[in-house]
C-alpha cells in the first residue's frame, strides 16, 4: 500500500512540476519575449516556486525510493533490465535539468539575459515532458 501511495504522490508532483513548466513556456514566456521583459518570468517563478520546489522535493525523494525498490543494482548499468534502463534515463534527464537550472540561476538570471533564459525554459519544459514519458514507459510496460 505504501508503494501505491508513493507512486500517486510522485504522479501528482510530476503533474505540478511539468504543468508549471508548460504554463511558463506556453503562457508567460511568449509575453515576456514580446515585451522583452524578464520580470514576467521572474513574477511567475516567484509565485510558482512555492508549489514547484516542494513538488520537486517529492519527485526526488520518491524517485530515490523507486530506485531502491525497482533497481537496487542500478549502477551495474544492466540496460537489459526494464526498470534500470528507465531509471538511468531519468537520472540523465535529472542531470540535464540540474545543469540548466544552475546555469540559469547563476549566470542568465543575474545578468537578465532573457533570450538565452527562454531557451533554458523551453529545454527544461521538454525535459519535464520527457520525464513523464519515461515514467509512463516504466510503469506502463515500456515504450523504451
Amino acid at each position: 500500500m505504501i508503494l501505491k501511495i508513493l507512486v500517486l504522490l510522485h504522479i501528482l508532483a510530476a503533474t505540478i512540476w511539468t504543468g508549471g513548466h508548460l504554463i511558463l513556456s506556453l503562457g508567460f514566456l511568449p509575453a515576456a519575449l514580446r515585451q522583452n521583459d524578464i520580470r514576467i518570468v521572474r513574477q511567475f517563478e516567484s509565485r510558482y516556486e512555492g508549489i514547484g520546489i516542494p513538488a520537486l522535493i517529492v519527485l526526488l525523494a520518491t524517485g530515490i525510493y523507486f530506485i531502491r525498490v525497482y533497481a537496487p543494482d542500478i549502477f551495474l548499468f544492466d540496460l537489459s533490465d526494464h526498470y534500470t534502463r528507465h531509471l538511468l534515463i531519468k537520472l540523465l534527464l535529472l542531470a540535464a535539468t540540474v545543469t540548466l537550472a544552475i546555469h540559469a540561476r547563476l549566470v542568465l538570471i543575474p545578468k537578465e539575459k532573457l533570450r538565452p533564459l527562454a531557451y533554458h525554459i523551453v529545454a527544461v519544459t521538454i525535459l519535464s515532458v520527457l520525464f513523464v514519458v519515461v515514467g509512463y514507459s516504466a510503469r506502463g510496460g515500456g515504450l523504451l
